[in-house]
């Protein structure tokens, strides 16, 4: 890509797009196309084929996707299938239609399975059955990472799919029903602060383990791979079957939900308790990235979590005043 090079992002107002768009317009790319869900709707075939006809994009970023929490996912599980199998459909096959240059497709690490070994390398990609709560949202990433692998192998595009672990950072969301569990603590624990609470009540033992990502070094990840990879990079030539060439982003560092919320507690200020409620569920105990492809291809995060918890926390209070 070159500075005026036409980079159309789906997605762009979400914690991973808004992040994209941010390290792009950083970077010098004075040419970022973005429509909201009022302006285009990525599951009307029709009208995203339009879209491409008229504008015509060099380069796609898709990170557009209906996501949401467990609850959501178990709840709505005809629409996270349909809808985000729609999206992934009209705008790869339009990227081929239309000749873009390259496409990165943005997935997630709840592709791999259930009882997935750990640290998660990409290999263990359908290698058994997936966590139930959010299968269709997995099946659809799933699929979206072999629509980008057959449209290389037939046609000769450029469209590397990636993984990011579990991102944090500005533009997140931190509704208390529907976020994620780092956003979710970071609420929670800041509100008790304020109302000057003895304690804070958190799910579970506090024991499972999660790895967690600053969004604007998955940005900066994903910039990274659209400037200085292709296709043909995500796989060993000599390989007679060519598979599983999707990139984890991630950390490889996990911490527990316990050292987690005692971090924010810190940072924060909150000088009550944290009391873990053991008669709610944990979810899985340990969920760990192996970004070993990616740091063979030459990229390394750079923000540790302390230093990441601590800029959210400062753009949390400005953002809500609070």
């Amino acid at each position: 890509m070159d500075r005026t090079s036409k980079i159309y992002v789906a997605g762009h107002r979400g914690l991973v797009g808004s992040a994209i768009v941010k390290s792009l317009t950083c970077k010098g790319y004075a040419n970022i196309i973005t429509r909201t869900h009022a302006e285009l709707d990525l599951t009307d075939q029709r009208a995203v084929a339009e879209f491409f006809e008229i504008e015509k994009p060099e380069y796609v970023i898709l990170a557009a996707a209906k996501v949401g929490g467990i609850v959501a996912n178990n709840t709505y599980r005809a629409d996270f299938i349909y809808e985000n199998l729609a999206i992934q459909n009209n705008v790869i096959h339009q990227s081929y239609v239309h000749g873009v240059k390259k496409l990165l497709f943005l997935g997630s690490t709840c592709i791999y399975p259930k009882n997935c070994p750990q640290p998660m390398k990409e290999e263990y990609l359908l290698t058994s059955e997936l966590e139930y709560t959010n299968e269709p949202y997995a099946i659809a990433k799933i699929a979206g990472i072999k629509m980008c692998e057959s449209y290389n192998l037939q046609y000769g595009t450029n469209f590397i799919s990636v993984m990011p672990t579990n991102l944090y950072g500005p533009n997140d969301n931190f509704d208390l029903e529907k976020s994620h569990v780092l956003p979710a603590l970071l609420r929670k624990i800041h509100e008790a602060k304020l109302r000057r609470d003895k304690e804070v009540e958190i799910w579970g033992s506090g024991k499972p383990r999660r790895e967690f990502l600053y969004s604007e070094d998955m940005a900066d990840a994903c910039v990274f791979i659209m400037e200085q990879r292709d296709f043909k990079d995500t796989y060993e030539s000599h390989e007679s079957e060519i598979r599983n060439t999707h990139i984890n982003i991630g950390t490889g560092v996990d911490i527990s939900i316990q050292e987690l919320a005692e971090l924010i507690k810190k940072i924060v200020g909150f000088e009550g308790k944290l009391i873990f409620n053991t008669s709610k569920p944990d979810g899985t105990m340990v969920k760990l990235t192996d970004p070993s492809k990616l740091h063979d291809l030459g990229w390394k995060h750079k923000v540790e979590l302390e230093e990441g918890i601590a800029k959210v926390y400062t753009w949390f209070k400005q953002a809500f005043n609070s």
